[in-house]
């Protein structure tokens, strides 16, 4: 089986397209060589693959007839991954920068929050609203304040 279709069947690549263009880009290798989306896989091969920024080994256990459900794939294909890569993934989905560039884009729900807390009006002062305009009138003239 040809290693994009092998890619896509073991449900690495949501597309064959896809697969066979992340070959294209030289992303993915067969045994440490760069390789063509024709190469044919074989039993035992292991193959290393970057994908969302971490590199993953797989070790080729058989080769499907088609796409095989999610369950299955355990069938045909062993993940060799570096636990350390699944820690530094989770890691990077954390950060709000990994899902767009600040100031890209609409804010999200906690951007707006925080605009708001920030361009909300300050309490001011305690009872500010039971003064009544002579206060404020006296306050800047430099009268005494007529309350005392």
């Amino acid at each position: 089986m040809r290693i994009d279709k092998y890619l896509w069947s073991i449900r690495l690549y949501k597309t064959r397209t896809l697969a066979a263009e992340e070959i294209k880009k030289g992303r993915v290798s067969v045994e440490g060589r760069t390789v063509k989306a024709s190469k044919e896989v074989k039993e035992g091969e292991i193959l290393q693959v970057r994908k969302n920024q971490i590199n993953y080994q797989i070790k080729v256990l058989g080769v499907p007839k088609s796409r095989v459900g999610a369950k299955l794939v355990a069938d045909y294909a062993k993940d060799l991954t570096d636990p350390l890569q699944y820690e530094t993934l989770k890691l990077r989905r954390m950060e709000q920068g990994y899902y767009r560039a600040l100031g890209e884009g609409r804010p999200t729900k906690k951007d707006r929050r925080e605009i708001e807390d920030f361009t909300a009006p300050s309490p001011g002062i305690i009872g500010e609203e039971n003064l009544g305009e002579d206060y404020w009138e006296s306050f800047f003239s430099g009268e005494q304040d007529p309350q005392d």
